[in-house]
């Protein structure tokens, strides 16, 4: 039984594939808070398809505080194993993403000139993750997301 329980603690968990985990429907709580201002909630319904084994079309309704909901669509291709490049609606030039252990980096600029830096990490149940957002501009944070995302 010893060595059984060492066997399985040693057995990697599988590669987080952002790809799988979007498809279908996806739901997003969090809070924003953005520099001198009070923190807001954020909501995010999406929802994702594959197109071939390698891309991911998803479109999302967010939601902050009480300002009216905006579409965004992201389109995500797998270029490598680990490694993602696509588009968004709301970024200025492409969208990167690569799997560092079990967490998903994406980085992209926004229109207005803000680079975004996410940290989504998966939970060991596979149906959530956090995502974790970083709002930068000349280099000095002016905002921070923290989201739960969940699959119902």
């Amino acid at each position: 039984m010893f060595v059984a329980l060492l066997l399985a603690a040693a057995t990697p968990s599988p590669a987080f594939d952002p790809l799988t985990f979007f498809a279908g429907e996806t739901r997003g709580t969090g809070r924003l808070k953005v520099l001198f201002r009070a923190r807001v909630p954020v909501t995010v319904r999406g929802t994702g398809r594959r197109e071939g084994q390698d891309v991911l079309v998803l479109d999302q309704s967010v939601v902050e505080g009480d300002k009216p909901p905006r579409t965004r669509r992201w389109h995500l291709r797998r270029i490598a194993p680990g490694r993602y490049s696509g588009t968004l609606t709301d970024a200025r030039g492409p969208v990167t993403g690569e799997i560092k252990g079990q967490h998903l980096l994406l980085g992209f600029t926004t229109r207005d000139g803000f680079r975004i830096r996410q940290v989504l990490t998966p939970a060991p149940d596979g149906r959530s993750l956090d995502n974790r957002l970083t709002v930068s501009r000349f280099g000095i944070v002016v905002a921070r997301l923290t989201e739960r995302i969940v699959k119902p």
